[in-house]
């Protein structure tokens, strides 16, 4: 199933997150001193960068972690809005206007599992809401559930931006490669012209066909202690 060809889906648009605010999601791992520090939360990139360091300071004060750990939250965080902005005011493509989404998370007690289609050309679209909405539907209570669909939603948004930044590259490089081939073929008289389209395969569908809609059906399952302390010990393993 192909979606018909807008004008919105050809014409590149400037760098931002497809959504209707502009957040950029941040993920910190830090480990200093026997104490670790985890959280992934969304940050306006349009904030002062002195932000930074007063949320650093306040999160080290609150939490009682050593305060090494301030220059590594800061640190960290600045790295992850810098390369958000290195995007800024490039083109990103966005031919592909359905694209999927995939979670696949635990939160305390409960584990999900969801596949659903999210229309990337909506920049009025809202993760936070749509989380909230898939809570009260499936009737989970954690409150710390919502935000973390939220985050991994906005996520992997954010990753198909920047894929559709380096598409927008390439097309631009197709079309100047092509010319200049054109006018090789034409000053020779001859020759096979080029299909450069085939090296840069953006415009394939990414949505699915009818019969594989059962795929999208979300699974919720509220884990016992015994299971969730078994995946703990298992995720600490992994990051060994």
């Amino acid at each position: 199933m192909k979606l018909p060809a807008t004008s919105s889906s050809k014409a590149p648009v400037k760098f931002r997150m497809p959504t209707a605010d502009n957040l950029v999601p941040i993920r910190l791992d830090i480990e200093t001193e026997g104490q670790r520090y985890k959280d992934a939360f969304t940050w306006n990139p349009s904030d002062p960068d002195s932000e930074v360091v007063v949320f650093a300071k306040r999160t080290v004060r609150d939490l009682k972690l050593p305060p090494q750990f301030i220059t590594q939250i800061a640190q960290s965080i600045q790295t992850q809005l810098t390369e958000f902005r290195s995007y800024e005011g490039q083109d990103m493509y966005t031919a592909e206007k359905i694209v999927p989404i995939k979670l696949d998370l635990r939160v305390n007690h409960t584990l999900i599992k969801d596949h659903f289609l999210w229309d990337l050309n909506n920049y009025e679209s809202d993760p936070e809401e749509f989380a909230r909405t898939f809570c009260n539907d499936m009737g989970i209570e954690d409150p710390e559930v919502g935000p973390a669909v939220a985050f991994a939603i906005r996520e992997q948004l954010y990753e198909i931006a920047i894929q559709s930044v380096a598409s927008a590259r390439e097309i631009k490089i197709s079309k100047k490669v092509r010319r200049g081939a054109e006018h090789a073929i034409s000053s020779k008289g001859g020759g096979n012209a080029l299909d450069l389209m085939k090296l840069f395969r953006y415009n394939s569908s990414v949505v699915r066909k009818r019969k594989e809609w059962y795929v999208y059906e979300p699974i919720v399952d509220i884990l016992s202690n015994e299971e969730v302390d078994a995946l703990e010990a298992r995720e600490d393993r992994n990051t060994r």
